[in-house]
């Protein structure tokens, strides 16, 4: 099967294809993330307006239906970090399809113009398929794995990205 994989960003008026799509990946994956499902739900309108304003969010879109996310952040992060990339997922339905390979194209796209050419990102110890995912991407894991401030008890990893400039 093959999908044609677009990247769109949203602001903060389509707050609620943030939510949506954020909701799904706490739903379907919800033990990749640091958030949490029950709470999110609960969400406000304006506390998802916020969200939408704090974060970048960039939605793989195949069709008309959103099928994975990433948010970026801009910041002055360790190990020379000028973005921190977080809640990746795709659904599990457009796995091996290119749409996070697709994501990290746009971010390499943009990366001199928005301050993105160092990526970093966290990603539970534990979660070996997304580690790998990431790797095939460029990263690689710096330091020693950090105990978690939202999840006590649970380990991350930080992993590290150079763009590759277009």
């Amino acid at each position: 099967m093959s999908h044609i994989v677009l990247v769109q960003e949203l602001d903060e008026n389509q707050w609620t294809r943030y939510r949506d799509i954020r909701l799904a990946a706490l739903e379907s994956d919800g033990h990749a993330f640091g958030g949490n499902l029950d709470s999110e739900r609960l969400f406000t309108e304006s506390e998802w307006q916020s969200k939408a304003r704090q974060y970048i969010a960039l939605v793989a879109v195949v069709g008309a239906e959103d099928i994975g996310m990433m948010t970026v952040e801009n910041l002055k992060g360790d190990f020379g970090a000028t973005s921190w990339v977080g809640s990746c997922w795709v659904d599990p339905e457009y796995r091996q399809h290119g749409a996070l390979r697709a994501l990290f194209e746009h971010l390499d796209l943009h990366a001199a113009q928005r301050d993105w050419s160092v990526q970093g990102l966290g990603v539970w110890v534990d979660n070996e398929i997304a580690i790998t995912a990431y790797e095939k991407l460029g990263f690689e894991k710096m330091g020693e794995k950090q105990e978690s401030t939202r999840k006590p008890g649970m380990y991350y990893q930080r992993m590290l990205r150079k763009s590759v400039a277009r």
